[in-house]
């Protein structure tokens, strides 16, 4: 049994969508066993209750299990998730980021595969620089960066060989057009296929 943990922050909820996404396309896989977890809120709730979507999400979210650093020791693959805040991850997500002190400094957050999803407003609004900066993350982890690379057709319709990015545009909508659902599979299917050769 493969075990694959999809950890990710999201204000808006276009992480939590993309979450859902990755957790439908793993359970198509046999032999894995999938936990999603958020990354729960550093932010007080009074701060953006003049932001619907976020709102939205908060209170969508806020009841279900928050990621711990159980989660990334439980898992043989681990998919991250943050958006774009400047070119770099999410508050939240470093600060989940920087409670895992211990289990580094015990070696349990290595020989893992790691992949890694984001989000932003516009087109080159710093996807791939937050992907590349979540993997810099994960070398510090010795753990096994699995990208998609241009490894099937469908990369070359979203074009980031780095992970996979959902542009949520001016309108800020959740929805996850057909081709980032498409970007999203092969990127879980190929890091839990990459774990199951290695096991």
């Amino acid at each position: 049994m493969t075990k694959v943990a999809i950890i990710y922050y999201s204000a808006t909820g276009h992480g939590t969508s993309m979450a859902k996404h990755l957790e439908e396309s793993a359970n198509q896989m046999e032999d894995v066993e999938v936990r999603v977890r958020h990354i729960a809120e550093t932010v007080d709730p009074e701060v953006f209750k003049q932001n619907p979507a976020w709102t939205s999400n908060y209170e969508a979210t806020k009841d279900l299990p928050a990621a711990t650093g159980a989660d990334i020791e439980w898992a043989d693959v681990v998919i991250f998730g943050s958006p774009t805040r400047f070119s770099k991850v999410a508050s939240q997500f470093q600060a989940f980021i920087d409670s895992l002190g211990g289990l580094w400094a015990q070696g349990k957050l290595a020989n893992k595969v790691y992949s890694a999803f984001t989000s932003s407003q516009t087109n080159h609004g710093g996807q791939e620089i937050t992907l590349v900066s979540i993997y810099e993350i994960i070398m510090h982890f010795g753990g096994i960066i699995v990208t998609p690379g241009f490894t099937d057709p469908v990369k070359f319709a979203d074009g980031n060989p780095y992970g996979v990015s959902h542009v949520t545009g001016a309108a800020n909508q959740n929805e996850v057009n057909e081709e980032t659902k498409a970007a999203l599979t092969h990127l879980i299917q190929r890091a839990i296929g990459i774990a199951k050769k290695l096991d």
